[in-house]
């Protein structure tokens, strides 16, 4: 996903933020201890402690999955954003290559079939 909203834009330093829905029990942090940054809320946004890189989020009341910067990724090459979020205050000239463009969140009752859908037709690395 790309994410569109000034939060993002201001965490990113860019016009946009790239996500990659992981499932937690699928990720692991294997070496050193991420800081809250950013954004401070209930919405936890991890940064590296070292360098202050924005490196995962993990969303308030959606334990089932974190949200990794796929730049993290050794390659990441492979990566096109699926959906794009908060399309209402995108910047005009910020391109994404998403299938899907969302004013703001997609509705909870959309992502089944956006799962299903990328599923089938996602992008996977090579």
């Amino acid at each position: 996903m790309a994410c569109h909203c000034t939060g993002c834009q201001r965490m990113s330093s860019s016009a946009f933020s790239l996500s990659m829905a992981v499932p937690t029990p699928g990720f692991e942090v294997l070496s050193g201890e991420p800081v809250v940054g950013g954004l401070h809320g209930p919405t936890k946004h991890m940064f590296c402690g070292h360098c202050m890189t924005w490196m995962f989020t993990r969303p308030e009341g959606m334990d089932f999955f974190v949200n990794l910067r796929p730049s993290m990724l050794d390659d990441w090459s492979w990566f096109v954003p699926f959906i794009e979020t908060y399309a209402e205050v995108k910047r005009p000239w910020a391109a994404t290559g998403a299938v899907h463009s969302y004013p703001q969140f997609p509705e909870m009752s959309a992502y089944e079939g956006l799962i299903a859908e990328f599923a089938a037709k996602g992008v996977r690395p090579k």
